[in-house]
């Protein structure tokens, strides 16, 4: 037996700013015996150092290691430890050492940085992103987060929130029906401090129609089964019930679930809190609509001292967006008996397990069977190692959660393959094409022969679907150059190439729906003429979605060359119309919680760059010639919403966007006139969708498409 046999993955050490105390967590293993090795330090650092063994699902998988081994460690060392530490690993024969440096410059500990070690670590972390996206965009991204951090969401809650709870209980007294809802929560070794709160807060709720039950996974902590004993003494709608074995959260969560008697299901973690409104709300949801089978609110984050940041704001059910991350999360309430009918929550999914039921869930039931409330009714505990406060140290949660999509996959019939997205927490999927049906590229154009070149060069040069025709949509053009472009191409693509000589006054609406009808492709894809591809699989991406009955439009990631977003989907409503979301910001920037790297369900798309079946646009009636500039892709998009299709914005489908270099703007007179009558016909054409956008949350800002707080 060989030390070379033992594997040690740390996956990351932090260190303390006040106390300089270390925490390094990972995972051992012998690889040959497939057992995980004893970890243990000499006798005189025995007071200084606890040890404490993990299950990792993430290792026991890959290597095949009975689930019973717990491979994964978290060593926490006192800061008073000088110089190195030797951490020894045992199996069988065999050891392994490794040193810890004490005095190492490692990652600060959140929240238990000196005010000195926080303002280094802003002003580094502003420097990287300044010299990385310039002064625009960091102004921008301070903007945000000051928003979702700082003084602008304290002034949301003291607007939106209030203390007057004789409103509330003639809420309560209002009630037909006050359903019992059942609290499942899961506890493990968790502070007695942060569970106090979290029932506190369920003390404090002012709907008294609820049970808790809770599971305590064989904690080893004397302190906290006292106090589960006392509690549960103390009220009789505590119910709690002691493992004798840990079982790991989805076990203990099961066996929590067993407890329950109400028809309503709430999954709450040990350390969180819920707002004094949250069950009303939810009780109130479902005296409007008795068929509700699923119902889920904003949330937020809290820190150890109370203070709430990051709050959430969420979409109505959006089923492609929760393909990518899950967005349901907390408050999830779930109809019990269908939550027992699909056995609950699988064990081997532990860090993605309420993902994991959510995707399976959501497959019984129809979307008028699930509610979003836009309200903060939910507060996560951001403590120092929870997912709350940084996901990435719960590297297992990933992968668990590639295991629930692609089971989701295979569940659902569909081909294709899942992959870790840019942040932990966030998925991409690729659906496989399964027939590779014709694309019809409408261009409309009017010369600028130089514009269209570098469009029809990317598309010839760089996507790798096969299967297309271009189809030039020619507005008058003049010029010589222009039409030795044409012969270029013809000469290239053969009957792949057609240019449809369309000279009327320039009605773009018109000018598209014209030369779709010679277009001999299932898809249609419009496209600007000042466009030009960046990534190859752009159409395939496009088709992927476009290809599925219950998609209708799909759109693309635009860039400006400056690679600041053109194009990341439409809201509505904005600027009491519609707008583009996250306009300006840089490549790289995660968005609102990742939502530029992650497909979305929106309302509308930009027909800079649209996809969708003809048979679809012919139903609809193609553009509304009415829109001859502006919102008439608006309208499109919501004509086909309104056929029972969602639809959809592709991260991945990626071009450059120039915009208006052959048109230009509207600029003159007569152009803003024209817009504003254009800006009026959408809006008594579509007045609800403008009120409120179901993608988009009506606490988040009108004016702009940052996805601020809506403090105005």
């Amino acid at each position: 037996m060989s030390s070379n046999d033992i594997k040690i993955t740390v996956d990351s050490v932090i260190k303390n700013g006040k106390t300089g105390a270390i925490t390094m967590t990972g995972w051992t293993l012998n690889q040959k015996l497939k057992q995980s090795p004893e970890i243990i330090v000499d006798d005189q650092y025995q007071n200084d150092v606890s040890i404490q063994r993990l299950y990792r699902m993430d290792v026991n998988t890959l290597f095949e290691v009975p689930n019973e081994e717990n491979c994964g460690f978290e060593i926490k060392v006192a800061g008073k430890i000088k110089g190195t530490l030797p951490i020894n690993f045992l199996s069988g024969q065999a050891k392994k050492t490794y040193s810890l440096k004490m005095n190492k410059m490692y990652k600060l500990e959140i929240g238990t940085e000196t005010p000195t070690q926080l303002k280094v670590a802003k002003v580094k972390k502003g420097l990287n992103y300044l010299r990385k996206n310039g002064i625009k965009s960091t102004l921008q991204r301070y903007q945000l987060e000051k928003r979702i951090g700082g003084d602008e969401y304290r002034a949301w809650i003291l607007k939106n929130e209030t203390d007057d709870f004789s409103a509330f209980e003639s809420r309560v007294n209002e009630l037909k029906q006050k359903p019992l809802i059942s609290v499942i929560m899961p506890v493990y070794n968790v502070e007695v401090r942060w569970l106090s709160e979290a029932i506190d807060s369920l003390f404090k709720q002012v709907y008294p129609n609820w049970e808790l039950c809770i599971c305590d996974d064989a904690s080893t902590s004397s302190e906290l089964k006292e106090f589960l004993a006392k509690i549960a003494k103390n009220d009789e709608r505590i119910k709690v019930v002691y493992s004798t074995e840990n079982g790991h959260i989805s076990k203990a969560s099961n066996v929590a679930l067993a407890l329950a008697t109400g028809n309503f299901v709430a999954l709450m973690d040990n350390d969180d809190v819920l707002s004094p409104l949250a069950l009303l709300c939810v009780a109130e949801a479902l005296n409007k609509n008795p068929d509700l089978k699923l119902i889920y609110s904003d949330e937020d984050k809290i820190d150890e001292n109370g203070k709430r940041f990051e709050p959430a704001f969420k979409p109505d059910w959006a089923p492609d967006l929760l393909m990518g991350t899950n967005y349901i999360s907390h408050l999830g309430v779930y109809d019990r008996d269908l939550v027992n009918e699909l056995s609950g929550f699988r064990v081997g999914f532990e860090g993605a397990q309420d993902y994991d039921l959510v995707l399976r869930f959501v497959e019984k039931i129809n979307e008028n069977q699930i509610c979003h409330i836009p309200e903060i009714l939910y507060h996560w505990r951001a403590l120092p190692g929870s997912t709350a406060k940084k996901q990435g140290e719960k590297d297992y949660a990933g992968e668990a959660g590639l295991m629930a999509l692609r089971d989701t996959l295979v569940r659902r019939k569909l081909s294709g393959k899942v992959s870790k997205g840019i942040a932990s927490g966030f998925y991409d999927i690729r659906y496989d094409v399964l027939e590779e049906e014709k694309v019809s590229i409408i261009i409309p154009t009017k010369n600028g022969s130089d514009v269209l070149k570098a469009c029809v060069d990317s598309i010839i040069e760089k996507t790798t679907y096969p299967n297309y025709e271009i189809i030039i949509a020619d507005n008058g053009s003049d010029e010589e150059a222009i039409e030795t472009l044409y012969q270029e191409y013809q000469a290239k693509l053969g009957d792949r190439f057609i240019v449809q000589r369309i000279n009327i006054p320039f009605n773009f609406s018109r000018i598209n729906n014209i030369a779709a009808e010679s277009a001999k492709g299932k898809y249609l894809l419009f496209l600007n003429n000042d466009t030009e591809v960046i990534n190859p699989d752009w159409m395939t991406i496009m088709v992927s979605y476009a290809q599925f009955q219950r998609v209708g439009c799909v759109g693309a990631k635009l860039y400006y060359p400056d690679n600041t977003i053109q194009h990341a989907g439409i809201v509505m409503g904005l600027g009491g119309i519609a707008g583009h979301g996250h306009h300006y910001f840089p490549k790289g920037d995660l968005g609102y919680f990742g939502r530029l790297y992650l497909d979305n369900d929106y309302m509308a798309v930009t027909a800079a760059c649209v996809m969708l079946r003809k048979a679809d646009f012919e139903v609809v009636g193609g553009f509304d010639e009415e829109f001859v500039v502006a919102f008439n892709d608006v309208d499109l998009c919501l004509k086909v919403y309104e056929l029972g299709r969602v639809n959809i914005w592709a991260h991945q489908a990626t071009l450059y966007h120039f915009e208006s270099k052959t048109r230009g703007y509207e600029n003159t007179a007569e152009k803003i006139q024209r817009f504003e009558g254009e800006k009026k016909l959408l809006q008594k054409k579509w007045p609800e969708y403008i009120k409120h956008d179901p993608f988009y949350n009506p606490n988040l800002t009108r004016g702009t498409g940052n996805f601020t707080v809506r403090v105005e």
